[in-house]
């Protein structure tokens, strides 16, 4: 194979299909398509029934709550005003929330994805590259060096090659593999957002850890229903003789037998332990909870009320730690973007020092239920006492996501009542 087509031989690479598979096999599931549909039918009393198949979607639930907690607010830009103003220019216009709430979400579903940052009529945008579609490329010494977009139209294949200074794009259309296009590339490489991963560069699906708890809920439940349909149905059983009629009626409801001295009628039937059932669905259910961090008053699993403000704090300690853990991930790829968007801001005419550009910085607000009168009033006697600044009060104030914004208008406000004054 030819040198300049080393990308074919990379992409059909065992571990990459493998990790493709993966990726596509996780897609199905969030689509619907569970192991339960595939249990087979049985048979009881000579007849075949299609057994029970029930479908719990937990995972979508769990996943987006994983992703609001820590996303669902937008970030807080602070820093230096020329710098945060020009960034939150970018953020609106490339409609940069929605792009990292997406960013946050595809990482919890496959473990990583990847954001490709250009120009596109004089703004700056981002592109998401499907998971699935990605093909990373690291040299000997762990280094990330280029990217790979590999996908499939109209079983026409099409490569587009990202280098750190250009891209390139090539296809099969015709039958030959042939470079169909070259362009510059300004903002480098895309970005690789990756959670934590013991195996490999990139990380690992979130749902892999609950995904057999899930099974084993779906396979419970089904089981029980069918108990329910067959396996408990009682069997009418007679001792003794009838005084009159020809046996017992086919249809038992609202008839009657009638019976002589010392026989009996009854039905026979399996006992179902309820208790039992219950056990082991608790049971998974905590694990379920308690292995992707969500707390249970999240999903209803129990009732609370008045609870104070370190109460919550209690409540959500496990969701705290895995939105620390997603928000690190979330934020080593965007002080990553920020060093592309400063190298694009400056080709468009818009330069920052160094100081100023080493103040930027973000802040994640998690959703977690708080009591904001609380809050206002530790934050107000913090001030008074001259424990914190102007500044970081906005930060963590719960109303304020714009803390330069909110600033600028304090200031304005107070020049302005200064003037009347």
């Amino acid at each position: 194979m030819s040198k300049d087509y080393w990308f074919l031989e990379e992409v059909n690479r065992v571990d990459n299909q493998q990790r493709v598979n993966t990726i596509l096999n996780i897609k199905e599931y969030l689509s619907g398509y569970h192991k339960i549909l595939n249990k087979p039918n049985y048979s009881y009393n000579g007849k075949v029934y299609e057994p029970r198949k029930i479908v719990l979607q937990y995972a979508k639930t769990i996943l987006n709550f994983s992703v609001g907690y820590v996303i669902a607010n937008p970030i807080t830009l602070t820093g230096d005003k020329a710098v945060t103003d020009a960034i939150k220019r970018v953020y609106k216009r490339g409609k940069y929330n929605q792009v990292d709430y997406d960013i946050l979400d595809k990482m919890t579903k496959y473990g990583f994805v990847a954001e490709y940052i250009y120009i596109d009529k004089g703004q700056i945008k981002s592109k998401l590259l499907d998971p699935a579609d990605c093909y990373p490329v690291y040299d000997h010494h762990g280094e990330y060096i280029s990217m790979i977009e590999h996908y499939c139209v109209d079983n026409v294949s099409y490569y587009n090659l990202y280098y750190s200074d250009k891209l390139e794009r090539h296809s099969d259309d015709g039958g030959d593999i042939r470079q169909i296009g070259s362009y510059s590339n300004p903002a480098g490489l895309p970005i690789i957002y990756c959670n934590q991963s013991e195996i490999g560069y990139l990380g690992r699906s979130d749902l892999l850890d609950i995904l057999p708890i899930l099974d084993n809920m779906e396979d419970l439940l089904s089981k029980a229903i069918n108990s329910y349909d067959h396996y408990i149905t009682g069997i009418p059983v007679l001792r003794g003789q009838q005084l009159k009629g020809d046996g017992i009626p086919k249809d038992i409801v609202g008839g009657g037998i009638v019976l002589d001295d010392n026989a009996d009628f009854f039905f026979a039937q399996n006992k179902f332990d309820h208790q039992a059932f219950e056990t082991l669905y608790k049971t998974l259910t905590s694990a379920l909870l308690d292995i992707a961090h969500v707390p249970a008053i999240s999903m209803s699993k129990t009732d609370v009320s008045n609870l104070s403000e370190v109460s919550i704090r209690l409540l959500f300690s496990l969701a705290d730690m895995k939105g620390a853990l997603n928000s690190k991930f979330l934020r080593e790829g965007i002080e990553q973007r920020f060093d592309k968007f400063r190298v694009l801001l400056a080709s468009m005419g818009t330069k920052f020092t160094d100081e100023q550009f080493d103040t930027l910085g973000i802040v994640f607000q998690f959703a977690r239920p708080s009591n904001d009168k609380e809050i206002v009033e530790n934050l107000k006697t913090l001030y008074e006492m001259r424990g914190i600044s102007l500044e970081t009060l906005l930060e963590y104030n719960p109303y304020v996501t714009d803390v330069q914004g909110e600033l600028d208008k304090i200031t304005k406000n107070g020049n302005h009542v200064e003037e009347q004054l």
